[in-house]
């Protein structure tokens, strides 16, 4: 599933095209994703000025010009792709293999722009897990879809102060706790692989003793903390990983696949100078986790 870094990036890479443009019409090709279309998701849509894309966690949202505001998720194949003019792709350092047939494209948006210049965004999914859903826009954070999620891994906002008081008192293993939705929302698992390697912390390890009194931080929260967030910085800054299903909305594949120092790096010396470990695979909570037991204590 595409986790935080590649759902910002194809907001980013949505945001030219969306914002400012007025919705001409919507294609709804099929009834249902992993939810059921709106009864009236085309009509809701159709006529309206797009003044937003914007992101929370993994979920990517739309504001109108009115109520209600699109809540998108990409589940585990979905991708928007840009068509402008006759073009059918819009060129990137290379391309993802993707589905041509138009039975996986279910939703088309017919856009215009200020100019009077048309495109059409493209939702294709062939597994069909993501979805699309309405929200007022006052109680957006209220949609059972966002209600309930954590503090985001971007900014400054998540401190060594801030991720003690999530993590104390807490038993579950450390790797556990960093993806629970609750606590920080849109980690996933191989970003906090990289971050616990970055951090030289152990997935393993309980994750409340990590975590100092509340309202304290030390030395691990801050390394942790900071691992947090420039992991998620770069992966955006690469364009995401590009693992299995996800491409860019231009149709261009992300390159921090190239910087794993451990996620997929079992049985490979760990990166680490001076380390000279090996990265190991383990299973927690049925998923596979990466990390090198010689400097990740």
């Amino acid at each position: 599933m595409p986790e935080l870094p590649e759902v910002e990036t194809v907001r980013r890479g949505l945001q030219p095209v969306f914002e400012g443009a007025r919705i001409v019409t919507v294609e709804q090709r099929r009834p249902d994703l992993r939810f059921p279309f709106p009864a009236d998701f085309v009509a809701s849509l159709t006529g309206r000025s797009v003044i937003s894309l914007g992101r929370r966690a993994k979920y990517l949202t739309m504001h109108l010009d009115r109520d209600p505001v699109l809540i998108c998720h990409l589940g585990m194949s979905g991708s928007f792709r840009i068509l402008a003019g006759s073009d059918d792709a819009v060129p990137g350092a290379f391309h993802h293999e993707r589905s041509k047939n138009e039975a996986h494209d279910h939703v088309v948006f017919h856009l215009e722009n200020d100019a009077g210049a048309t495109s059409r965004v493209v939702f294709n999914d062939p597994r069909r897990f993501g979805f699309m859903l309405f929200s007022p826009g006052a109680t957006l954070h209220e949609h059972p879809s966002l209600a309930g999620l954590g503090i985001e891994p971007t900014g400054n906002a998540l401190d060594g102060a801030m991720l003690g008081d999530l993590l104390h008192g807490r038993r579950a293993p450390l790797k556990a706790a960093l993806l629970d939705q609750r606590l920080i929302a849109g980690l996933g698992n191989i970003y906090v692989c990289e971050a616990l390697w970055r951090a030289g912390l152990s997935p393993r390890r309980e994750a409340g003793s990590i975590a100092p009194a509340p309202g304290r931080t030390n030395a691990r929260c801050e390394r942790l903390a900071e691992a947090i967030r420039e992991v998620i910085a770069d992966a955006i800054a690469a364009g995401g990983s590009s693992l299995r299903d996800h491409v860019q909305a231009d149709g261009s594949l992300g390159y921090f696949q190239h910087s794993f120092n451990v996620y997929d790096r079992e049985g490979e010396a760990c990166r680490k100078p001076g380390c000279g470990g090996t990265v190991q695979r383990i299973v927690q909570s049925g998923r596979s986790t990466f990390y090198c037991p010689s400097c990740q204590r």
